[in-house]
């Protein structure tokens, strides 16, 4: 018998996932069966009244009620809808927008960290996009939508090339000026939507995804 080499002794690779985790697949799968219950009963599908604004006073994040300008409409609102409105989507274009965002994005960075640090960044971003709209709006409008945990991702993605460059001694501009394309799209969305773009809780999710990039969830 011949002693095997290092290089005979390492574990074999795994073949790349072909598609997003599973874990991914049923937030989406949530986030899209309440859309298209919503969009059902808006078009009169069944029930006699829609169920859309219903659903927005019930899960929707409100400044007011943040605030305590507006009393909560069930006990426990003031806490839950930190996360409810990320559920919640104005129609199935918003919906698809943060859906390819959390599937494509979240498969790469689920592939680095796991799926348990991964599911947290959601989770922080989510809570994090909803208290800075809360901070630094003083709309009276209902916030919904996935886009701060979204965010949230694409700022752990940017810490984390941020990171590996300054450790490989390569300019850090690539990621400055793409984190200052982040910033214009949203100028320019938040214009040609009339001031209608939750812009603070993209930088919410996005501040909370960048700082857990330098910290628990480092690659």
């Amino acid at each position: 018998m011949t002693a095997s080499s290092p290089r005979d002794r390492q574990p074999p690779r795994q073949a790349p996932q072909a598609g997003a985790p599973g874990f991914l697949w049923i937030l989406v799968g949530i986030m899209t069966a309440i859309e298209v219950i919503l969009s059902l009963s808006q078009s009169g599908v069944f029930g006699s009244e829609s169920l859309r604004w219903p659903a927005f006073v019930f899960g929707a994040f409100w400044q007011p009620v943040f605030s305590g300008a507006t009393s909560p409409a069930y006990p426990g609102q003031t806490v839950l809808m930190f996360i409810t409105y990320a559920f919640l989507h104005g129609g199935f274009m918003h919906l698809a927008l943060n859906s390819v965002i959390l599937l494509s994005l979240g498969k790469l960075i689920s592939m680095q960290i796991g799926a348990a640090r991964t599911l947290l960044v959601l989770f922080l971003a989510a809570v994090g996009g909803a208290a800075c709209f809360g901070f630094l709006s003083s709309g009276a409008g209902p916030m919904i939508g996935a886009s701060g945990a979204a965010f949230g991702l694409i700022g752990l993605w940017q810490a984390a090339e941020y990171r590996m460059r300054r450790q490989s001694g390569l300019a850090v501009q690539p990621v400055l000026m793409a984190i200052l394309a982040l910033v214009a799209a949203n100028v320019a969305l938040f214009a040609f939507l009339s001031g209608g773009l939750a812009w603070q809780a993209h930088l919410g999710g996005w501040i909370v995804g960048w700082l857990s990039g330098h910290s628990f969830a480092r690659r």
